[in-house]
């Protein structure tokens, strides 16, 4: 896998100018597929200051950031989590009452994240109990809420949700206040408050239509030819000998498949290329082989093909989201970071 670091810091910066606000980066699911420490390591080289990971388990996996950055935990602090979260000097993102009420008893004056539900009905209290008073004496860090639908245009929700989180903004002291993700940052500055909290964005995703043409791909897949096969007429390939030859064809087996990432829903729609030359998929994906017509290309075993995997192109050819996409890419990748 070759990964662009330029191209991470260049959508990070353009999500933040969108918005018209500082961006943070969410980095769960280790950098959504492409590597936790070496994504932070490189946004937090080019001023990134704010990460955020889904579990305590994750927080430790990333260790301690550099250049004094912070790193938020969203799912927050069960009573399971108290000694890895006062052990860490990680946030969590208080979600619950009992959340509220157990760090006030285990961790009296230290800063903490709060999560308000603003209308998506997932993680968050309840506006009422955030303004309740519930939160008095909590030292919080960043106030936040989640947009629902900021990646439909025009849908009636978000401007609801940011009329809401505009009221709790000023009813809730907080240092600083969140509202939009990678989607939400390009609805523009009325979304970014004082921090954004981008993801699939930086990571190559186009997670707007207003994200189209500004967002460079940052993971690509190589794949390597393991064998060629001369095919002659009526000859099939793969599992349920899905694919017929109509003619003579070359065919180069590659070592890459749905235990890869690469799904099985890339069957019928996938392409490799051998220079410009477009070499389609045939036949099923396989475990850990791929198959595609190379026709008359200039390659042979050893030689690598580069695989189409822009996000919104697979996305739209395969029915997948670009989340899953990219956080469903396999282990057994070697990641090379181009910079």
């Amino acid at each position: 896998m070759i990964l662009d670091g330029a191209a991470l810091v260049a959508n990070w910066r353009w999500a933040s100018a969108t918005a018209a606000a500082p961006a943070g980066a969410a980095v769960k699911a280790d950098g959504y597929g492409l590597g936790a420490h070496e994504v932070s390591r490189r946004l937090a080289a080019a001023g990134c200051r704010d990460f955020f990971v889904a579990t305590w388990a994750e927080a430790d996996a990333l260790g301690a950031l550099p250049f004094g950055a912070g790193l938020s935990v969203l799912h927050g602090v069960r009573e399971e989590d108290m000694a890895a979260a006062l052990a860490s000097t990680a946030r969590p993102v208080l979600n619950t009452p009992t959340m509220v009420a157990r760090w006030k008893a285990e961790a009296p004056g230290r800063p903490c994240d709060v999560m308000v539900d603003t209308g998506m009905n997932r993680l968050g209290l309840s506006l009422a109990d955030a303004m309740s008073g519930l939160l008095d004496g909590l030292e919080i860090d960043v106030l936040m809420s989640h947009l629902a639908c900021a990646d439909e245009v025009d849908h009636p929700l978000n401007e609801r949700q940011r009329a809401s989180f505009a009221e709790l903004s000023a009813a809730v002291p907080a240092r600083r206040y969140s509202l939009a993700n990678s989607a939400g940052a390009c609805l523009g500055p009325d979304y970014g408050f004082g921090l954004i909290r981008p993801g699939l964005v930086l990571y190559g995703g186009i997670p707007h239509p207003a994200a189209a043409g500004h967002v460079a791909q940052v993971a690509g897949i190589e794949a390597q030819i393991l064998q060629i096969r001369d095919l002659l007429a009526g000859d099939t390939v793969g599992y349920g000998a899905t694919f017929t030859a109509v003619a003579p064809a070359r065919v180069a087996i590659l070592n890459l498949g749905y235990a890869d990432g690469y799904l099985r829903a890339f069957a019928g729609h996938g392409v490799a290329w051998a220079g410009e030359r477009a070499c389609p998929l045939v036949g099923r994906v396989s475990m850990d082989l791929t198959a595609v017509d190379i026709g008359t290309a200039d390659v042979g075993e050893g030689d690598w093909l580069t695989v189409d995997y822009a996000l919104d192109r697979a996305a739209q050819a395969t029915g997948l989201s670009q989340y899953e996409l990219l956080t469903g890419l396999g282990s057994r990748y070697q990641r090379l970071w181009n910079d």
